[in-house]
């Protein structure tokens, strides 16, 4: 099993092992040597805009071209456009810099591959066994060449312009972008921007140490207030690294990824371009698969991670998928997560349908659902410990069938997530902070 790679890629506090210069040098090496196994090729380095970003930019480009491997940066870019512009600059792989929803003091390090999927299990053990060994630099004329990227925010801009119908106009809307002082400040207004909306921007002033502080999609408090100050049609808010999704509909009550998976969905089946059905994860809330299925959309779960999503998608043929934090994945323009595009996408069911995003959203009505993080010293198998397999079976037999209990540890940090859903919120409460407190007393 890996050791190091999570869910979406290697994450930790800066300065602690493994988010540390020294590793990440050897990071870049045993990645360059699987990478030089097969065959030569560039490597394209994006990355969000914590203060730590310069360090181990440096620190990766040096591994790499020890390894032999050539390097371009592109400077703060969404995690998405890396994806892209890998696959379309005939890069090798792409790494991204970046936490995602992370605090600044937190940082990590994630891979694409050529093709701009997430690297295989595979592929990424390769690199944890050559993390074992002794670094050896190449013969000089063979070490990697740097350059930077100079044209890469006007690469995806367009791309992401592209990625729509040639009939949306986004002329008369006026929205709140929130980029959450990450990686699409620049980026994000720009697109919609040049779609013809009116954007009012917030958190687009990074400063190395503010991304994802009170802003972005995680915490979507102060973009809603702003939607009605300002009198807005729509909100939208990305976090760090642009992968992840949260909107605000002109009312300003919050749109999740769960609902705006739905709109998508529906959207397409209206129209006739669903291709196939829908994944989810074994997060997604019960009323978005309900609300599905009283359309007829097949539906499936996935682990979560979007690496996951993306592999259920490839492997039942289907192009629409997504987590209720915000990931979401049409595989028909994107390998990855894409906040962008997938806020272009509510969009254009806006402008088709004519209708705004809460009457939109309208048509799901999301469970109650209580999730509590239990930071823990070591991550073990919940489903070893017999008092918290005793607790969840007490659970669901309480609920009666009328909701579900979910245990799993975080793929990026030391954390239990304890999550219940079901029909009666007070119940939903109850049921998880009793299951917390039991994890919390047999892993703590």
């Amino acid at each position: 099993m890996r050791k190091l790679f999570g869910t979406d890629g290697i994450r930790g506090k800066v300065g602690e092992f493994p988010i540390t210069p020294d590793f990440v040098l050897k990071l870049g090496w045993a990645a360059g040597r699987v990478l030089a196994e097969e065959g030569q090729g560039t490597v394209i380095i994006g990355k969000d805009t914590r203060i730590s970003g310069y360090m181990f930019e440096s620190a990766l480009e040096a591994g790499l071209s020890a390894a032999g491997i050539d390097v371009v940066l592109t400077g703060p870019m969404p995690t998405p456009a890396i994806a892209y512009l890998t696959r379309t600059f005939n890069g090798q792989a792409g790494i991204v810099i970046s936490a995602s929803h992370n605090p600044f003091y937190d940082n990590g390090i994630k891979f694409f591959g050529g093709d701009g999927n997430k690297l295989s299990d595979e592929v990424e053990m390769k690199i944890e066994t050559l993390l074992e060994s002794k670094i050896d630099v190449v013969d000089s004329q063979n070490l990697g060449k740097v350059t930077r990227m100079v044209d890469a925010a006007g690469r995806y801009i367009e791309y992401c312009k592209g990625s729509t119908s040639s009939q949306i106009d986004l002329r008369g809307m006026k929205m709140v972008i929130d980029a959450g002082h990450g990686a699409t400040y620049q980026v994000g207004p720009a697109v919609f921007r040049e779609l013809g909306a009116e954007v009012i921007a917030m958190g687009v002033a990074p400063d190395g140490i503010n991304i994802n502080e009170m802003a972005g999609s995680t915490e979507p408090t102060a973009l809603a207030a702003k939607v009605l100050e300002t009198g807005a049609d729509i909100g939208i808010a990305f976090d760090g690294d642009g992968d992840r999704v949260i909107m605000v509909d002109n009312l300003g009550q919050i749109v999740d990824g769960d609902q705006l998976l739905y709109i998508i969905a529906t959207d397409r089946q209206t129209r006739g371009v669903l291709r196939g059905g829908v994944v989810g994860t074994l997060m997604t809330n019960l009323g978005m698969e309900k609300a599905l299925e009283a359309q007829g959309i097949p539906f499936a779960r996935a682990k979560v991670g979007d690496r996951y999503v993306n592999e259920l998608l490839l492997a039942n043929n289907w192009y629409l998928g997504g987590e209720s934090s915000g990931h979401i994945i049409c595989r028909e323009t994107s390998t990855t997560g894409d906040g962008i595009l997938s806020a272009l996408k509510v969009l254009e069911a806006m402008r088709t349908t004519d209708k705004s995003l809460s009457e939109l959203v309208a048509g799901i009505q999301l469970y109650p659902q209580t999730m509590i993080n239990v930071r823990v010293q070591q991550k073990r198998d919940t489903d070893t410990i017999p008092a918290i397999v005793a607790a969840v079976q007490q659970a669901e037999q309480d609920m009666a069938g009328k909701g579900r209990v979910l245990l799993r540890a975080s793929g990026t940090e030391p954390l239990i997530r304890v999550m219940v859903e079901g029909e009666d919120a007070e119940q939903v409460r109850i049921q998880a902070e009793t299951l917390a407190k039991v994890v919390q007393q047999e892993m703590c």
